[in-house]
């Protein structure tokens, strides 16, 4: 890619697959989609680890325990151990730890897999904003009612210090894109006012968390959200490829400023088995394969023939040169229609 993805101005001779030691996979929207696996992904990822790979799954869902997840991912043909699985519910239950005193009551507004994680760490989850509560803590659970959010917010007012796993305002699911922890989360904050210590991507306690339970030496993050996977592994200092199966659009990738701008892209996990094209300058513009792109006052523009990612990727290279440190605002509209998108 250019240096404007991550450093890459090169691309990647070998395939991911070959070039990184460990993949750190987010999960809703890149492994699956709710209880459904996504096409290629099984494939995709048993032929990475039977290249070397280690595969490690980090995500912001802090519902559900590792084991749960790591079940599920068996489930769909890639054996998983619970140790392979990083949630953001661990990483806020590290956080609160360093916080308050050891066994400490946190009043807990989310799944099972939050309350294990605080167990773990040797703390104790309440449900009541009377139970005199150390830390009150948000995580996502579909099954959150008004009582539950209605105690956080109570919590939240007496002065309480306050926590999330993590703010993602949507999580994809089978049917469409759903509301996410991050939504909950303002509907305390509403009622409360404040702001959340948040330990989930794209902040560095999920980051740290997941070197210390990986070790991983190379890794690379792969996502669907430039704003928590693409913006975590910037603030991590590592590289990420951005995949297109949930909810970030070839649009918005146009339009993401530095901290949201991947080292790669591709269409979905095959994208880890293949060498990654370079974009090399060329004239005004930027050249991948066989397709060209230039930004032309407040238009992109691309033209030859060639693979639409491969146009996508020459786009990207145009409208973050023409962008610089910000977002690229311009129309990219009739480029992405000649590429299909």
């Amino acid at each position: 890619m250019t240096e404007r993805m991550r450093g890459r101005p090169d691309g990647c001779d070998r395939a991911l697959c070959a070039e990184y030691d460990t993949a750190l996979l987010d999960l809703d929207g890149v492994v699956y989609a709710g209880g459904v696996a996504l096409p290629h992904a099984v494939d995709a990822l048993t032929a990475a680890r039977e290249g070397g790979m280690h595969l490690a799954y980090v995500t912001n869902n802090a519902a559900r325990t590792p084991q749960t997840v790591a079940g599920q991912l068996t489930g769909f043909g890639l054996p998983t151990g619970a140790e392979d699985v990083i949630t953001s519910a661990q990483a806020v239950a590290r956080l609160i730890a360093e916080q308050v005193p050891p066994g400490s009551r946190v009043l807990t507004v989310g799944g099972e897999g939050l309350r294990v994680a605080l167990r773990e760490r040797g703390l104790e989850p309440v449900e009541s904003a009377d139970d005199d509560p150390a830390a009150v803590v948000q995580g996502y659970d579909a099954a959150i009612d008004w009582g539950r959010l209605a105690e956080a917010a109570y919590a939240v007012q007496r002065g309480v210090p306050w926590f999330a796993s993590n703010t993602d305002l949507t999580i994809p699911r089978e049917r469409g894109i759903a509301p996410g922890n991050g939504a909950l989360v303002e509907v305390v904050r509403i009622a409360a006012g404040g702001a959340p210590q948040v330990a989930g991507k794209p902040q560095p306690p999920m980051h740290r968390e997941t070197v210390l339970r990986t070790g991983a030496r190379r890794p690379l993050v792969i996502g669907d959200r430039l704003d928590t996977d693409i913006e975590g592994a910037f603030n991590g200092g590592v590289d990420a490829l951005l995949v297109l199966t949930g909810v970030t659009t070839p649009a918005g990738l146009l339009a993401a400023p530095p901290p949201h701008r991947p080292a790669y892209v591709d269409a979905d996990l095959r994208g880890l088995l293949v060498p990654q094209p370079a974009v090399v300058p060329d004239g005004d513009g930027f050249r991948c394969g066989g397709l060209r792109a230039a930004a032309h006052g407040d238009r992109l523009d691309v033209e030859g023939d060639g693979a639409p990612l491969d146009g996508l990727r020459a786009l990207c290279a145009a409208a973050w040169t023409a962008a610089g440190d910000g977002a690229y605002a311009g129309d990219a509209e009739k480029a992405l229609r000649t590429l299909g998108m």
